[in-house]
């Protein structure tokens, strides 16, 4: 009962740290310790994803969903000494992402350009684009690429999910080949 309390505390703490981030924003009202965070829906709208590569370089590791896009957040334990941290991390993670720049421009006009193609074209040619389009994405066949939010956010723009799974086995793919 002792771990369960500490745990909720800094579940508490960590959630009113988010909320009072500006532009991002506690999901629902969560009741034990796990929760998404989102974009406000302020002006701004911030690119959860964006926040997420950013934090990745700090190493924290928070899982991607979607529909809302969104990030996935489990506190346990180990985070009561961390979580002052994981916000100051994350207030400067989301001033990072609100400034204007080159890459979040590029990933703005990719996203773009794929929502206007997949309105537009027939969908086997849509298929046909998203099984080629990972090398636009930052796939080198070394792994992962350091930043996921254009992955993520074109993922989120495809109306046939089965185009999804064209994707996916493409990066896994060029991760795995010699």
């Amino acid at each position: 009962m002792k771990i369960t309390g500490e745990v909720m505390k800094t579940v508490r703490h960590i959630q009113a740290g988010i909320n009072l981030t500006p532009g991002i924003k506690v999901l629902s009202d969560p009741e034990m310790s796990v929760f998404a965070i989102g974009s406000n829906g302020s002006p701004d709208n911030l690119d959860v994803y964006e926040i997420a590569d950013e934090l990745s370089l700090r190493g924290w590791h928070l899982d991607r969903q979607h529909y809302p896009p969104s990030l996935h957040m489990t506190i346990n334990y180990s985070h009561i000494t961390v979580a002052d941290e994981f916000l100051s991390d994350l207030a400067d993670c989301t001033k990072i992402v609100h400034k204007p720049g080159l890459r979040k421009t590029a990933t703005r006009i990719l996203l773009n350009t794929a929502q206007m193609l997949a309105n537009i074209l027939p969908e086997r040619w849509v298929s046909s684009l998203m099984a080629k389009v990972s090398s636009f994405l930052g796939t080198s066949g070394a792994g992962l690429p350091a930043r996921m939010a254009p992955i993520y956010g074109l993922i989120g723009t495809l109306p046939n999910r089965g185009d999804l799974k064209e994707l996916v086995l493409d990066l896994l793919d060029s991760m795995t080949r010699n």
